[in-house]
């Protein structure tokens, strides 16, 4: 399996609420420079929190990929999600190459709990990081963490 991990780009500081934050111009910049280190990936499936700059983030990947099935939104992967549930979704999912769109801390916590098996040191993850993980499964601790490109 590989695995891509990637947080939103920068998100306006305020708003009525935060999973009503948008993107900024710069967080729009940031997100295409990372999305242009998927390119001729074979991904498979993009899954995304349902806050407004992750379906964002998400939705400027799709379209630089010109990726042919839409994001899936899903409810598992907001700011403080588990990340052993991410974990846990992603392998009843059972697919290959994926893309997730979340938040700080969960993509920190998430990335470290697949490379080393524990949550203690989260990954360094700014704005619009893009990890790559590969493995058998997605199972804590068996995941190797090939890389993290900031943008």
């Amino acid at each position: 399996m590989k695995l891509w991990v990637l947080r939103h780009g920068e998100a306006e500081p305020r708003a009525n609420t935060d999973a009503e934050r948008r993107l900024t111009g710069h967080g729009r910049e940031q997100v295409l420079r990372s999305a242009a280190q998927l390119l001729g990936q074979p991904l498979q499936v993009i899954l995304a929190s349902p806050y407004v700059r992750a379906q964002q983030t998400a939705a400027l990947v799709h379209e630089a990929l010109g990726f042919g099935k839409p994001v899936q939104t899903v409810p598992w992967l907001t700011p403080d999600s588990d990340p052993q549930t991410v974990i846990d979704e992603l392998d009843r999912l059972g697919i290959e190459q994926v893309l997730v769109v979340s938040h700080q801390p969960l993509v920190g916590n998430l990335v470290s709990l697949l490379a080393h098996g524990s949550r203690q040191h989260p990954a360094p993850m700014s704005t619009a990081s893009l990890a790559e993980l590969e493995g058998e499964w997605p199972l804590a601790g068996l995941m190797t963490l090939q890389r993290i490109v900031q943008p």
